[in-house]
């Protein structure tokens, strides 16, 4: 009776369980249908790709990308850039350096494509979002960046600034606050928190 009990539990837990997951699938769809609306994009941020600097004792600063997919992290595709041109700590010229390579590699991998090799997957694919960590400066870099591989169209870019999460657009001078509580307000913090770790 006792061995039938906690089967029936260990059931029950499971069925919580993967209630409990697809209600969030239904959170995470809803979050990205309310960056996708918040945004203007033509479709759901299914990747999203987002940078930040940062500098550890003023000697070397480190770039790093985090990637979400279907609004959930997707820690393998994660990767970190040691800054090599910048000297001293210059967030801007850093964020500048880190996509670059980013996008480098990018075109690289459609080039190895067509020759049949397998490339790495992190930067294979473009963003349906890339997120720069920072306010106008730091869109404005990416904007440059995005340009310079005739990517401005394909690639939808904001920035995020600290103090309110505000959502910085190219070209635009009033920023974006997503509702509090929102799920994609909910979301943006997240990618935001693991690109700090």
């Amino acid at each position: 009776e006792l061995v039938q009990m906690a089967a029936e539990n260990a059931v029950e837990t499971l069925q919580a369980l993967r209630v409990q997951w697809e209600a969030d699938k239904n959170k995470q769809t809803q979050a990205l249908s309310e960056l996708q609306l918040a945004l203007q994009l033509t479709e759901p941020p299914n990747r999203i790709e987002c940078y930040d600097i940062s500098n550890t004792q003023g000697t070397s600063s480190v770039g790093s990308m985090v990637v979400f997919e279907q609004g959930t992290p997707s820690k393998k595709m994660y990767r970190h850039f040691n800054i090599k041109t910048v000297v001293g700590p210059d967030d801007f010229s850093s964020m500048e350096e880190v996509l670059t390579r980013r996008f480098k590699r990018w075109q690289a991998a459609q080039e190895k494509q067509q020759v049949g090799v397998k490339p790495d997957a992190s930067f294979a694919v473009l963003p349906d979002l890339l997120m720069v960590d920072g306010g106008k400066g730091q869109l404005g870099r990416a904007v440059k960046v995005l340009e310079s591989f005739d990517l401005s169209e394909r690639v939808p870019v904001v920035g995020l600034a600290k103090q309110q999460e505000e959502l910085f657009r190219p070209h635009i001078e009033d920023s974006i606050i997503l509702p509090r509580h929102s799920q994609g307000l909910y979301l943006i913090q997240r990618v935001r928190d693991e690109a700090h770790r």
